[in-house]
């Protein structure tokens, strides 16, 4: 009951923060979009990280952790890198563009509708991937502190957040999610440090009767793959270039007010995030040694919120088992903003050139749809489905951002060919992995993680073709004006 009572206010206060930015929302597609580009740096740095911070960071590391052991930290590692190349490489130069979403930007540099087009399903395919385990996350952390069903939470956040986004776009989307980003923190940070002073030495005994050899390396072997060297490496490409290429990071920056304030949203965000990331592992290590048996019964993703339970029994107990499934539920809803906001570009702005009504509907179908998608996921990992949407982002727009950016010989045939090539090879293994179930071995690595073949595969097709075919005669101004 605790719980519910910390979810439900959360809920109300994230309505009224929201409903104040439709207060000052204007009916204008910029203003939707990227709030007239005139959000402040720390106030974006914070919505950044709330947006960043999913159900992935909060539930999923710190149950792969409890599963496949320390080497799950690397995942922490590439998702807080991601934003180092996300500043380094793109971060000014888009915001530079005037473009509002990725098909926006495809659009400016390479003069294509048919580019457009293509960009747009593809942020459909990143979005819908990604949200499937934020609104799965919501009807489990629903489910484990009322004993609601599952898809009650799952309904319930989709409700939530379309509402408030297709009331107040990217206004009243910066405003909650910087408020959930201080939620998220205080309510993950505060009990994981009560939990390591109270287990004490009562931690160290417990820990002595728990095997923790393989467990302990420094590498991420996957399920047992046998090759954690080769699955490590492809986590960090997936994780650091997928940020490069995430629909809803890239359209961030252009709300920002000019190319030097969306660097320093950048840095900003990386700082946020490097503290944030400090605790889902404190949870994953816990849970190694008081909830092992959740790996036998397939509920890692639920060790967040079950360990304060066990670690504290009785009332005490139960109000950090409230504090941890506000922080997370936090979560979901401030990462499903942001994701809801770039599937309605792709729906409405990048495929019709849309008004604000229409994007608003946009918003309606988006979440709807991902809804049904997220009614028969409970089964799948929210860490795995989360790595296949950033799998897809690095093997498509990533190549896309940093060619376009950097390389004036990219051209309209290029791009297409890189985007199909990728989008084609990493949704098709993850499809293949999911349908055969290879056994240990380099195949399962291949499909499971496919980043390490199918991002260096789309980099080369796409310069391959371009250099068989002629770039536009604006490609070299247009690089200048980006660097500019």
């Amino acid at each position: 009951m605790i719980g519910l009572l910390a979810i439900g206010l959360l809920l109300a206060v994230s309505v009224v923060i929201g409903l104040y930015g439709v207060r000052a929302t204007r009916s204008t597609t910029p203003d939707f979009l990227v709030a007239s580009r005139r959000v402040a740096p720390g106030w974006n740095a914070m919505a950044i990280a709330g947006e960043y911070v999913s159900a992935a960071s909060v539930l999923g590391l710190a149950g792969l952790m409890l599963k496949n052991g320390i080497g799950t930290l690397w995942y922490a590692v590439g998702f807080t890198a991601g934003y180092v190349a996300v500043a380094a490489l793109v971060a000014g130069p888009m915001r530079r563009s005037g473009a509002y979403t990725v098909p926006d930007f495809a659009d400016y540099r390479l003069g294509s509708p048919a580019i457009r087009r293509l960009c747009a399903v593809i942020v459909l395919v990143i979005m819908w991937l990604y949200l499937v385990p934020q609104f799965k996350g919501a009807g489990v952390v629903l489910h484990l502190v009322s004993g609601t069903p599952y898809w009650v939470g799952v309904v319930l956040a989709g409700m939530v957040v379309s509402v408030s986004i297709a009331a107040g776009g990217m206004r009243s989307a910066t405003y909650v999610q910087g408020f959930h980003y201080l939620v998220k923190l205080l309510f993950i940070a505060v009990p994981a440090v009560f939990l390591v002073v109270h287990a004490g030495a009562g931690a160290r005994e417990e820990a002595l009767r728990v095997d923790v050899g393989e467990w302990s390396r420094p590498l991420l072997d996957l399920d047992g793959s046998g090759q954690p060297l080769l699955a490590t490496w492809s986590v960090l490409l997936a994780t650091t270039l997928g940020a490069v290429g995430l629909p809803h990071v890239i359209m961030r920056f252009h709300t920002s007010a000019s190319a030097w304030a969306a660097r320093r949203v950048a840095v900003g965000v990386i700082v946020l995030l490097g503290l944030f990331y400090l605790f889902p592992a404190v949870y994953g290590l816990l849970g190694r040694v008081f909830t092992p048996e959740l790996v036998d019964g397939g509920d890692t993703d639920t060790v967040t919120v079950v360990l304060p339970s066990e670690i504290v029994p009785g009332s005490w107990g139960a109000v950090l088992t409230a504090i941890v499934a506000t922080g997370a539920f936090a979560a979901f809803l401030s990462t499903s903003s942001g994701l809801l906001l770039a599937l309605a570009g792709g729906l409405s702005h990048d495929l019709s050139r849309a008004s604000v009504p229409r994007l608003r509907a946009a918003v309606v179908a988006g979440a709807l749809v991902a809804v049904l998608l997220s009614l028969p996921a409970r089964g799948v990992d929210i860490n795995v489905a989360v790595g296949w949407a950033f799998a897809v982002a690095a093997s498509t727009f990533c190549p896309l951002l940093v060619l376009g950016i950097w390389w004036p010989g990219l051209t309209a045939p290029g791009a297409a060919a890189g985007l199909v090539t990728g989008v084609c090879a990493s949704t098709g293994a993850a499809l293949a992995g999911l349908l055969t179930a290879p056994g240990p071995g380099l195949l399962a690595v291949l499909l499971a993680q496919p980043a390490a073949w199918t991002v260096p595969l789309s980099f080369a097709v796409m310069m391959l073709v371009s250099r068989l075919t002629t770039p536009p005669d604006w490609s070299e101004r247009a690089v200048l004006h980006l660097h500019g």
